[in-house]
């Protein structure tokens, strides 16, 4: 059989741990035979992290600007545990963080949704996509302890000198204190972005704050999110036959669980982090979740939702077998190649995506799968495989 051919290469990120090990067999058994790869290789495992002083992270997240593609393993991001057992020159930042930054990207998270995991909540038929702005909030964070009374003010030192100050609280005893931002440009990217990925996929966008008691912080969000729809994309959307919905996040969270799915569902940065992982869990696992992180430019990089599976690595290291589930690492590498074969006209590469999906997918619905999904599976007669059978099985479906 003739491989498929690329004519631009997508970025590879490598990563850490269990996923690390599944990448190369992904790669071996269901890409390489069928495809004539062509990819630019970095390594974001984290020795090698390490050993550049991050600069291979942010190398990669400019080669994903330049290619407008990239695919990326799960990697560790140290804590002081982590920075001895690698004997670390000093505690990394998440390499998630440092590529969303530099590609100003939101991070769109959406469950891999198949018959015999049935989502706890009974009325979800369609997936839920959550899209997270990824910068600033509680995660660019200032916080203080307050030793005991005294006040607490926020100033703004415009730059001629002039101040404006506003009360946080006048303390009478010890408490705490945050300061936290965003900035207008990375709001007004978050909302472009959104607004494109619903166009992309065809889908609704629903966006929620607390609006209602942060009048001036989350009041900036919902109101650029109005006037970049009403002058860029309202017409967009009434020609494409979908719809954008403002709400606040409480109404949001009641109508998301009496929804049947099927929208976007933009969040804040901690909401989206939270109510990620709730979508997620409720369809089934974080192992059936997609992730692509996308910039109002245009590129994209696509991720597990799960990270490195380290209770499995240490397994795998024994030598002892493990059942790891790899469906949101191959949807990662399908979601890359089905945006390549579209950006470069490559009809070839985009159906060998939509087969690799179908084949993964009809192999769990045929009872095959791992560990985790047979423990919540409805199918009466789950066979469980290891790591790399699973991932043999599908290639058989494929071939």
């Amino acid at each position: 059989m003739e491989k498929i051919k690329m004519t631009t290469p997508i970025v590879e990120m490598d990563g850490d741990e269990m996923t690390r090990i599944l990448w190369k067999m992904i790669k071996d058994h269901l890409l390489l035979p069928f495809i004539d790869l062509k990819t630019e290789y970095y390594d974001l495992g984290l020795e090698y992290r390490d050993q550049t002083n991050d600069q291979v992270t942010i190398d990669s997240a400019n080669a994903a600007k330049k290619y407008k593609v990239a695919v990326k393993c799960a990697t560790i991001t140290p804590n002081a545990a982590r920075v001895k057992e690698y004997n670390l020159k000093e505690m990394w930042k998440s390499p998630n963080g440092t590529i969303r930054a530099i590609l100003d990207g939101t991070v769109f998270r959406a469950p891999i949704v198949v018959k015999g995991i049935e989502p706890c909540v009974k009325n979800w038929k369609k997936p839920i996509t959550i899209a997270r702005h990824a910068y600033g909030d509680v995660y660019k964070g200032s916080e203080m302890k307050i030793p005991g009374a005294g006040k607490v003010e926020l100033v703004y030192t415009a730059e001629d000198g002039s101040e404006t100050r506003e009360l946080v609280h006048a303390f009478d005893g010890p408490g705490i204190v945050q300061g936290m931002h965003n900035i207008n440009k990375s709001i007004e990217s978050f909302a472009r972005s959104c607004f494109n990925y619903a166009l992309d996929t065809k889908q609704d966008l629903w966006f929620a704050t607390k609006d209602t008691i942060s009048k001036k912080y989350d009041h900036t969000f919902k109101d650029i999110f109005q006037e970049i729809f009403e002058k860029e994309y309202e017409e967009k959307f009434s020609k494409a036959g979908i719809t954008y919905f403002y709400t606040l996040i409480d109404d949001a969270v009641a109508r998301v669980m009496k929804s049947e799915g099927g929208y976007i569902w933009a969040c804040k940065n901690y909401d989206g982090d939270v109510m990620s992982d709730m979508v997620s869990s409720a369809f089934g696992s974080l192992a059936m979740m997609t992730s692509v992180l996308v910039s109002p430019d245009g590129d994209y990089e696509y991720e597990a939702a799960h990270g490195t599976v380290q209770r499995h690595y240490y397994k795998h290291l024994k030598g002892e077998e493990t059942s790891t589930n790899s469906v949101a690492t191959i949807f990662a590498w399908t979601g890359a190649l089905r945006k390549r074969g579209e950006l470069d006209g490559n009809k070839e590469l985009q159906a060998f995506a939509d087969r690799l999906e179908k084949a993964t997918i009809d192999t769990i619905e045929s009872g095959e799968m791992t560990k985790d999904l047979a423990l919540i599976t409805t199918n009466p007669n789950p066979v469980v495989l290891n790591s790399e059978d699973f991932i043999k099985a599908i290639a058989k479906r494929l071939q």
